[in-house]
């Protein structure tokens, strides 16, 4: 899966280097091209975002890919990042509305948010200035563990925007107003027309949807 992940980055013109954090034996092939590390993994996603970035050190916006999104193409990581361009923000986060993957991808089985806006899953794609990292790592190491609990993670933004979720009342911007309020940072969600970015491979029923999709059976 991370071949195919590494391979999008390497195609999209706008990624100047990938660090890639995981078990360095398996994927230190890897280092070549616009790959210039394999980093040892740890036993958490943030701590391994932490590793990336120490190493990196970077300046200016930063893209996170996961690894378990094997459909991603270099497409749907340009086309994410001109989005991100076109509003000004610290903090971007790819969604996907359910008819745009369900169109594509008969029969996935994703966990949706049902909004005023319309029902979504959440992407994979994330891209940050590394100025709200100090502000906002707590929040983010709560919505990442929560990630598959979409209650849960409206709770920590306030049981007002729950409310507003349970009675189908919740958007997008109150959300993106809320994250301010919380960070102090501006946060945006990218609405992404590629489906692959929020196909995660996390349960035998997606690794057969994307063995299919690949033409390789399953």
């Amino acid at each position: 899966m991370v071949d195919f992940v590494v391979q999008a980055l390497e195609e999209s013109p706008s990624v100047d280097r990938v660090v890639v954090v995981g078990p360095v034996p398996e994927l230190e092939y890897l280092q070549q091209g616009k790959v210039k590390a394999v980093l040892a993994c740890a036993d958490s996603v943030m701590e391994n975002l932490r590793r990336g970035l120490e190493w990196l050190r970077p300046q200016d916006y930063v893209l996170v890919a996961t690894s378990d999104i094997p459909l991603l193409t270099a497409a749907a990581v340009e086309d994410f990042l001109q989005r991100a361009r076109e509003t000004e923000a610290d903090f971007y986060y790819s969604i996907v509305e359910k008819s745009v993957g369900e169109a594509r991808y008969p029969g996935v089985k994703r966990t949706y948010v049902r909004l005023k806006d319309g029902t979504f899953t959440g992407g994979n794609l994330f891209l940050f200035h590394p100025r709200i990292l100090e502000r906002a790592w707590d929040l983010a190491e709560n919505m990442v563990r929560l990630r598959k609990e979409p209650l849960k993670m409206c709770s920590i933004l306030g049981w007002g925007l729950v409310l507003r979720l349970i009675l189908g009342q919740l958007t997008i911007a109150d959300v993106e107003r809320r994250f301010a309020q919380i960070v102090g940072a501006r946060g945006k969600a990218i609405i992404s027309p590629y489906p692959e970015v929020g196909i995660d491979v996390d349960k035998p029923a997606d690794y057969e949807l994307v063995l299919r999709s690949m033409g390789l059976g399953g």
